[in-house]
């Protein structure tokens, strides 16, 4: 059963202390501000008050579950940037502030008047990250910054799926999600530079650099070798047996052999000892050389074979293989439930929403899931309390239609 939680407003998490501005609307912005937030820091988002973070309409069921998963930990400041007063409230707010986080077009916070050097001016300190397509500089810098144009600019979708076949994006934010990480590891790295006396800067975070980052030696190789990176599905170029196979009940089981001994194990496992010696199959690079007929062994034996039969021999054998699985069998999986892998968060709307715990967890200071998404506006009024606004003045800026309640 995936273990129930209860959200602990109070738990000490290892980033107490740290109060972090996020500008950026959809995933890249909201990826890097998770992990701060997931670790304690006090994530503000500053949000349209008429309507929000996009990912708000991001719905599944009527329900923004993209919201809820991505925007747990944080809280929500609705604020019209498009006013002076806006733009003077943020100004103040960073100044009491360690990290802001922004995905504008390059140039956009300059012309609202809060480029880096009015900010450095204010906090010394600020860390200042800028997310865009395709960074601060280039020609390019002006483009809008999408996660698929990168995907497909980066060399990844020309990699991914079949030769016979048209390139493949990604199903998912991957740009976003790679980049978010890097974001998030860019920041640790920038608030311990100014935690041992040196000044806040500017992190240059575009989509594309850490998703080609991610292809590996592909340009190395290509320089070397002089050969492009093919699309091979599931198969791999450099390792094998490296491939996803069907049983004998439309089940998919996953293998990679992608060292000696565990290729020599696999195939005494299938009854096939013999393969070892074959001079085809007697190295990794014999094997992929041989890569079709390689497979073919492999496929052969497992296609005659029930997922649970072809299973239980490679789980004796210790063969590395596993199912593949659908989002039901996920879910499913004892491991994936005695971890806590998911959990379901009480939600108001749904009653709880299932989504996934706190990554990576630390032994001594661990994450904490410390409050649900916020509605819209929902902390407007505590946050700016917290940097002297007083009750007058809150009034005054709601009825201008500067800033929103929840």
């Amino acid at each position: 059963m995936i273990p129930r939680i209860d959200f602990d407003p109070a738990a000490p998490a290892p980033l107490d202390g740290i109060r972090v501005v996020d500008l950026s609307r959809l995933v890249a912005g909201n990826m890097v501000s998770l992990q701060l937030a997931d670790q304690g820091a006090e994530v503000i988002k500053i949000e349209d008050p008429n309507t929000g973070d996009p990912l708000r309409a991001w719905k599944v069921n009527g329900l923004s579950l993209h919201w809820k998963v991505y925007a747990r930990n944080k809280k929500s400041l609705a604020l019209n940037l498009r006013a002076q007063a806006g733009r003077d409230a943020l100004l103040d707010l960073l100044a009491a502030s360690q990290v802001l986080i922004e995905n504008y077009r390059p140039g956009t916070l300059e012309q609202m008047g809060l480029g880096p050097d009015v900010l450095h001016a204010r906090n010394p300190g600020l860390v200042i990250v800028r997310i865009t397509g395709f960074g601060q500089d280039g020609p390019y810098r002006d483009r809008p910054g999408f996660g698929t144009l990168v995907e497909a600019m980066s060399g990844f979708a020309a990699k991914n799926g079949y030769d016979d076949r048209p390139p493949v994006l990604p199903p998912l934010a991957m740009a976003d999600m790679v980049s978010g990480l890097y974001g998030a590891y860019a920041v640790m790295v920038a608030l311990r530079v100014v935690e041992r006396g040196g000044r806040g800067q500017v992190i240059d975070l575009p989509l594309l650099e850490p998703m080609i980052s991610v292809l590996g030696p592909d340009a190395a190789a290509y320089r070397v070798a002089g050969e492009k990176p093919r699309r091979t599905g599931s198969r791999s170029l450099t390792t094998s047996p490296r491939n996803v196979y069907g049983t004998s009940d439309g089940r998919f089981v996953a293998i990679s052999a992608s060292i000696q001994a565990m290729a020599e194990r696999l195939f005494r496992a299938i009854g096939r000892p013999d393969v070892i010696d074959d001079p085809r199959f007697r190295t990794n690079t014999d094997r992929v050389r041989n890569i079709d007929a390689c497979d073919g062994i492999v496929a052969a034996w497992i296609a005659q074979r029930t997922l649970a039969e072809a299973m239980a021999v490679f789980e004796a054998a210790e063969v590395t293989a596993t199912p593949i699985y659908e989002i039901d069998q996920l879910l499913d999986d004892p491991h994936v439930q005695a971890r806590g892998v998911l959990v379901e968060a009480p939600d108001d709307e749904a009653g709880s929403v299932l989504m996934h715990n706190i990554i990576p967890r630390l032994s001594e200071t661990p994450g904490r899931l410390r409050a649900p998404a916020p509605a819209l506006g929902q902390h407007t009024r505590p946050v700016l309390q917290s940097i002297g606004y007083d009750a007058a003045r809150l009034d005054a800026l709601k009825a201008e239609g500067v800033i929103r309640e929840g």
